[in-house]
């Protein structure tokens, strides 16, 4: 499968683009309330139109339209991916059938609330993957001063993550929420038998009784004794990184109510009406692509790092790693061919400014060229001195400056060369509704670069193999396993 990427015709550093007086106005736009500047990238209005052109030619926009009608997009699972519908955009009847689920989800919380469950004053929320990153993100940026309930996500099998949460619950006041698309996922299930032991160890009457399931496979929940009014499900055309606007979502809406929950909805579905509906030269998402795919085809660059200038957002680099890895890392198109260019980069990042003096020395002198993306909020999410927050976005703002003007020196051990490029995301507030359009945005970036690099972001087969070989050995044993493993499980379990 051959493919021509879009080339510079005259390659010019980031500082002599800024020789054009409309640089700026070309390559910043506003969307749902967020501010994107891409003009510290080497995006040029000739690349964003010869990215465009390739956009056309690879049928971006009926591929757009596809996913919001509900066709057909995960066509190795021969599935639509639906969780635009979540969110009121979508085929009708999925919107229809999302906004019933939402209804259960909010009379069982309406219930919960007036006390049907007892005195629940904690939320132990258990799940992995999807099931757990997008509330965790959600309840670490907006749950801090609620004063609502205490809700913890535990996603690790190990044991030490289990005990963490709990230690500080008291189990007669514990709601048990169980997040598993299928239900059977073997590390969900083993914590959540634990947090039902830890629940009757303490003598929780029926601890099942305090069991809220959310799942695509209520039938499965029930088998393991869930009681079917305790379960909300949600449509299997959701995909699980991608399910935190569904009952996925149900501690977040628990957590931080109902209302701050639908603001959550509202803003990404915003941010759906744009990535819709705008041309691409001013379309946030789809800008987003071009200066990505610019970066791994035309430079080489095999990484993308991440940091939130703001400690609500400490997780945004976690929760993109799976959303943009788990989507596009792939090495074949649907239809099997291999692919000859590179995929998605590797995710990574962390919080300014801590990151300032742990990893910015790389990014600054060291011989990697990699793209930043900063994300930041204009209000603080505190009440400290303002100081703190201006502090935080002057650092912010220096860095981008810095990575791309660069310091001679005759000393070469001082000097920075500069032209590295940053994109910055600037939020008005870190709220539901900025941050709902923010996970959308994303959402959306990484399926219009799904579709120019020619594969499926909605399948997910690569984080099988080694689930099944780690079942294989629990059932059969090592025999038939290399000499370094053999050694490695007789070592650790004698």
């Amino acid at each position: 499968m051959g493919m021509t990427w879009p080339t510079a015709r005259e390659p010019h550093t980031l500082t002599q683009l800024f020789a054009d007086p409309d640089r700026l106005q070309q390559l910043t736009l506003e969307a749902a309330g967020i501010y994107f500047d891409w003009s510290k990238t080497h995006l040029t209005a000739q690349l964003v139109g010869d990215f465009a052109q390739l956009a056309d030619e690879r049928g971006l926009t009926a591929a757009r339209d596809a996913l919001f009608a509900g066709k057909v997009v995960n066509t190795s699972e021969g599935r639509p991916a639906e969780h635009t519908a979540e969110r009121g955009e979508g085929a009708p009847e999925s919107v229809a059938r999302a906004r019933a689920f939402h209804n259960r989800m909010r009379a069982l919380i309406d219930a919960i609330e007036a006390g049907a469950l007892g005195d629940i004053r904690h939320v132990l929320h258990i799940g992995i993957g999807g099931s757990a990153l997008g509330p965790d993100l959600l309840i670490d940026a907006l749950g801090r001063d609620t004063g609502r309930y205490d809700v913890a996500i535990v996603s690790n099998v190990d044991g030490a993550a289990l005990e963490e949460a709990t230690r500080r619950f008291d189990p007669n006041a514990t709601l048990l929420v169980i997040a598993s698309k299928t239900f059977t996922t073997s590390e969900t299930m083993l914590n959540a038998a634990s947090a039902l032991a830890w629940m009757a160890q303490a003598g929780v009457e029926d601890p099942y009784g305090r069991v809220i399931a959310l799942t695509a496979s209520p039938d499965k929940a029930m088998e393991w004794g869930v009681d079917e009014t305790r379960i909300l499900p949600f449509a299997e055309s959701v995909g699980g990184r991608y399910s935190l606007w569904s009952s996925i979502g149900f501690p977040v809406a628990l957590g931080l109510g109902w209302d701050a929950f639908e603001s959550l909805l509202e803003g990404a579905a915003e941010m759906d009406r744009h990535f819709r509906f705008a041309e691409p030269a001013r379309n946030a998402p789809v800008l987003a692509a071009f200066a990505d795919l610019y970066y791994t085809q035309l430079r080489d660059c095999e990484t993308r790092a991440v940091f939130a200038y703001d400690e609500r957002l400490r997780l945004l680099p976690s929760y993109l790693q799976q959303l943009e890895m788990e989507s596009n890392g792939k090495r074949v198109t649907p239809a099997g061919e291999a692919i000859a260019w590179p995929t998605a980069p590797i995710t990574w990042g962390g919080v300014g400014t801590d990151a300032q003096h742990a990893v910015f020395q790389l990014l600054h002198q060291g011989t990697r060229l990699v793209p930043v993306e900063f994300v930041a909020a204009v209000e603080a999410g505190h009440h400290q001195d303002e100081a703190h927050h201006q502090a935080l976005l002057t650092n912010c703002f220096a860095q981008g400056a810095a990575l791309m003007a660069g310091k001679t020196s005759d000393d070469p051990q001082r000097a920075y060369p500069g032209d590295r490029p940053s994109s910055t995301i600037l939020l008005d507030a870190v709220d539901p509704a900025s941050l709902g359009a923010l996970i959308a945005f994303y959402e959306h970036r990484t399926f219009a670069n799904a579709v120019l690099l020619g594969i499926n972001p909605f399948d997910q087969f690569g984080v099988e193999l080694g689930k099944q070989i780690a079942k294989s050995i629990e059932q059969e044993g090592t025999e038939g396993f290399d000499p370094s493993t053999q050694a490695l499980i007789a070592r650790a379990f004698g």
